[in-house]
């Protein structure tokens, strides 16, 4: 029996519109203003409930315990605006842990705020905002949620660049992260796919 080789490896290029409005780090202000603005409203958010004790502290869970029973709720009547299988995920796993989702949500709110605010792994914390949010709108909550979880998944397309002018800048090269000259990098790394006539 004869061993097969392997199948060779192949790399697919990204379009030119991609590099420049997702790894071109000369739109990394309009990111920056982005990720600063997302940012600052997860902050915001997040800095109410840490400093309220319906969510942190003595009567943490309450607050939550609110929440989740109002998202049961609108799980009945006619047109129910939360899913029968996130109800069940509420009323089996997050409602008996309300305390600890509590702190969860405020903590992981400002968490994410700060990350952004200083473009700190930013991708990463665009990510768990994106997540939060999606959990807001199963939960029936619109708000600014629907803006916000289409901005973080933007953060997270740009991940490379929406935190150059920020920490980023910085961390990501010591996590292997590189950059390189924008002029013939396609060229020198990447093999380019057969030109027709």
């Amino acid at each position: 029996m004869t061993a097969q080789a392997p199948a060779p490896t192949r790399i697919v290029t990204e379009p030119g519109i991609s590099q420049l409005l997702f790894a071109d780090t000369r739109l990394a202000p309009l990111w920056a203003l982005l990720r600063v603005y997302v940012g600052w409203q997860w902050l915001q958010a997040g800095w109410h409930k840490v400093t309220d004790p319906a969510w942190v502290g003595p009567q943490a869970g309450t607050a939550v315990t609110g929440f989740l029973q109002g998202a049961l709720a609108k799980t009945t009547g006619e047109r129910p605006s939360v899913s029968g299988w996130y109800g069940s995920f509420i009323e089996n796993f997050a409602l008996p842990n309300a305390t600890l989702f509590s702190y969860l949500v405020a903590f992981g709110e400002v968490a994410v705020g700060i990350a952004l605010v200083l473009g700190l792994l930013t991708g990463v914390a665009a990510f768990f905002g994106g997540l939060m949010n999606a959990n807001f709108l199963f939960a029936g909550t619109l708000s600014t949620n629907p803006l916000l979880f289409i901005l973080a998944t933007w953060l997270v397309l740009a991940w490379r660049v929406a935190g150059w002018w920020g920490l980023d800048r910085w961390v990501l090269p010591k996590l292997g992260v590189v950059s390189v000259p924008r002029r013939g990098v396609r060229d020198a790394h990447l093999p380019q796919p057969p030109r027709t006539v």
